[in-house]
């Protein structure tokens, strides 16, 4: 199977720490990178990280408080510097743009790739980005501003061809790829053999749903019902409850529900809070009605 991975750039909240840098993350699927949120700090993690700037063509960003987005003009200042031809798209409310691009005329000047602007609606839940093996959905969040979350979700595969089968019928390459559709073979004689003598099952689709900043959002678990791997924000921990209702963030305990209530197969929380030296407290609490919570922690790769 091709790589399904999510890269942990930042996992902190507003207020910057030693700990914990910004949000931001890197969605590797097969040899496409895609970003979610670019705070302060996101190019030194991309170097740490050994990622390269140049394959990443796809920005989503979940709303517009800084420590989402300020790392944004630093990063199309630098992929122009690094020569960047290849143009750069960015999923974002629409007054992202206004904000942007200002600063691009003003500090990127010269620059050798285009930038285009993609308005989302953050009320909404739609499909924002599709290829031939992806889609990109939004997820409306509940947050002081206009937020939204993000799946992301590989397209049905095709299923595998059988070599032996392949090779004993002798099937032309011209007619495989309709065999892998779903397709079923007749010989030259005339004899018609099942799909299912000459191929196995494809493999799983996978998937992926990015939640922050939010109060828990029951209403979409309906749209991530299942989802392999949810990374959803756990900014404070159950004593710390009218702090995250007033400030529209989630606890531990909230998140591991949501995961719960959507039959998750896997949960990582972040967006810490600065006031916790360690995710320890956080991680326990999730535990307990979601045995197997992972932390996320800068440098760490999620393979789904």
């Amino acid at each position: 199977m091709e790589p399904f991975e999510v890269h942990i750039l930042g996992c902190g909240s507003a207020l910057p720490t030693t700990r914990h840098n910004a949000s931001s993350q890197v969605v590797r699927i097969g040899n496409k990178l895609f970003m979610i949120d670019c705070g302060e700090g996101t190019q030194l993690q991309l170097r740490r990280g050994h990622i390269h700037f140049s394959f990443i063509n796809h920005i989503f960003i979940s709303h517009l408080h800084g420590d989402h987005c300020f790392g944004l003009i630093g990063l199309i200042s630098t992929f122009g510097l690094l020569g960047r031809t290849a143009p750069l798209h960015i999923y974002a409310d629409r007054k992202l743009e206004e904000l942007l691009q200002p600063q691009i005329d003003f500090y990127c000047k010269g620059m050798n790739y285009p930038v285009f602007f993609h308005h989302i609606d953050a009320t909404r839940h739609e499909v924002i980005f599709e290829d031939n093996t992806i889609t990109v959905e939004t997820l409306p969040q509940n947050h002081r501003i206009p937020c939204c979350g993000f799946l992301f979700k590989e397209k049905p595969k095709r299923r595998h061809l059988i070599g032996d089968a392949v090779n004993y019928y002798n099937i032309p390459i011209y007619m495989r790829q309709a065999i892998k559709d779903g397709a079923d073979f007749i010989t030259p004689e005339g004899e018609t053999i099942p799909n299912c003598r000459l191929t196995k099952d494809a493999d799983p689709s996978r998937s992926y749903a990015y939640c922050s900043d939010t109060l828990p959002c029951p209403g979409n678990c309906e749209y991530i019902k299942d989802v392999d791997l949810l990374y959803h924000e756990a900014t404070f921990a159950d004593s710390e409850q009218a702090r995250a209702k007033s400030t529209h963030h989630s606890t531990a305990r909230e998140a591991a529900k949501i995961a719960k209530e959507a039959g998750a197969k896997r949960l990582a929380i972040g967006h810490y809070s600065s006031r916790y030296d360690d995710s320890s407290t956080l991680q326990q609490e999730a535990n307990e009605l979601f045995p197997g919570t992972e932390c996320a922690d800068e440098g760490m790769v999620f393979s789904i």
